[in-house]
């Protein structure tokens, strides 16, 4: 009892600092000139070092580097919400359809699951990618329709256990459709199981965003912190031992990932405890 009540404060204070840092990327996402010493146009003495203009110096071609990186954030988080809101769309439908009807429905929609859930997906992303023409809007769709497997299966259980419920048979009995039932009295339930899939989800897609961006297979137009990575490394960055050039980046890049992990972990135990009851 004891070393579960240290380890809670612990958590959460662990819980609050995460949310503190997504909040922070979030708003210097949606308002990034206000943050941007220099707009993403503005060109000065390429390979700069960092001083007082510059705190993080210039890339290759003369960019203020601290600029690129804030409004890269624009970017590399709207492809990780957006993606996980695929995946979570597409996996969510699946799980309910298939845990609530079952049969043959269930055998169909779990064996496609299966399928899916088999196929490696950085070689397949990556595959695809490379036939596709570059879009921020089609890799999201890539990303989201590569990550749903999981969340199809945890839903469908829970929906298994909620379907032979008493409210949800009373709902039944009084006349209300298939649709009615999965809307209105299970899919709110779903919410401890899907916020931790759908922060897993966003962490997944911030990671093969920025290695098909440092393989060169994303939008070369668009600006996100894997594409940072990419310039220093083919543009001298990391010839030159730039290191403010790729490390920061890279830094964010981690402490999204770490945070939203962190989040989804915490929201994941009790989900899991309400699956067990």
């Amino acid at each position: 009892m004891r070393g579960e009540g240290c380890e809670r404060p612990i958590q959460d204070v662990s819980l609050y600092l995460c949310i503190g840092v997504i909040a922070i990327f979030f708003i210097v996402a949606v308002i990034p000139g206000v943050f941007a010493p220099y707009t993403e146009n503005e060109r000065f003495i390429p390979y700069q070092h960092p001083d007082i203009d510059h705190f993080l110096g210039t890339d290759d071609m003369g960019y203020d580097i601290l600029s690129l990186l804030i409004y890269a954030a624009r970017i590399s988080l709207l492809i990780g919400l957006c993606a996980g809101g695929v995946s979570i769309l597409i996996g969510t439908s699946i799980g309910l359809i298939s845990g609530y009807i079952r049969g043959w429905t269930d055998d169909l929609l779990m064996s496609v699951t299966d399928i899916v859930l088999t196929i490696p997906k950085i070689p397949a992303i990556i595959l695809i990618s490379a036939f596709l023409r570059p879009s921020i809007w089609i890799l999201i769709l890539i990303l989201g329709f590569f990550s749903w497997e999981t969340t199809a299966r945890v839903v469908r259980a829970r929906t298994l256990q909620i379907s032979t419920s008493g409210y949800i048979l009373s709902a039944r009995s009084l006349g209300f459709s298939s649709y009615q039932v999965l809307i209105s009295d299970i899919l709110p339930v779903m919410y401890p199981v899907i916020l931790p899939k759908f922060m897993l989800t966003i962490a997944g897609a911030m990671i093969s965003e920025a290695s098909l961006s440092f393989l060169g297979l994303s939008d070369p137009t668009m600006n996100s912190w894997g594409r940072m990575i990419s310039d220093a490394f083919t543009h001298g960055g990391f010839i030159r031992e730039m290191w403010w050039w790729f490390l920061p980046p890279a830094v964010c890049i981690c402490g999204v990932i770490i945070s939203v992990i962190r989040i989804g972990m915490v929201y994941e135990k009790p989900g899991q405890e309400s699956m067990v009851e």
